[in-house]
C-alpha cells in the first residue's frame, strides 16, 4: 500500500509542475487566475492523494473533471498527467 500510495502522489506532484507551468506561460493574461484556480485544485488532489481520501474529493468523476473538462481541454499538455494521476489512483 505505501508503494502505491507513494506512486499517487508523486503522480499528483507531476500533475502540480505541469499546470505550474501553464500558468507561468498565461502570466498576465486573464486566463492565468483560471489557471492559478485549477493549481489549487491540483494541490487539493495532492493532499487528498497523502490522506488516502482522493476517492471522497473526486468522488463519481474524475480528475479531468475535478479541474474542469474546458479547462483541459484548453491546455493539453497537462492530460498526460492527469491520465497518470488517474491510473494512479
Amino acid at each position: 500500500m505505501t508503494n502505491s500510495r507513494t506512486e499517487l502522489e508523486a503522480a499528483a506532484g507531476r500533475l502540480i509542475s505541469a499546470i505550474q507551468k501553464e500558468w507561468h506561460s498565461e502570466a498576465g493574461l486573464p486566463e492565468s487566475a483560471v489557471s492559478e484556480a485549477v493549481m489549487h485544485s491540483a494541490h487539493d488532489l495532492l493532499q487528498a492523494s497523502k490522506s488516502g481520501s482522493l476517492a471522497t474529493v473526486i468522488g463519481s468523476g474524475s480528475v479531468f473533471s475535478y479541474l474542469g473538462n474546458q479547462w483541459v481541454h484548453e491546455h493539453p499538455r497537462v492530460v498526460p498527467y492527469i491520465a497518470a494521476l488517474e491510473a494512479a489512483r
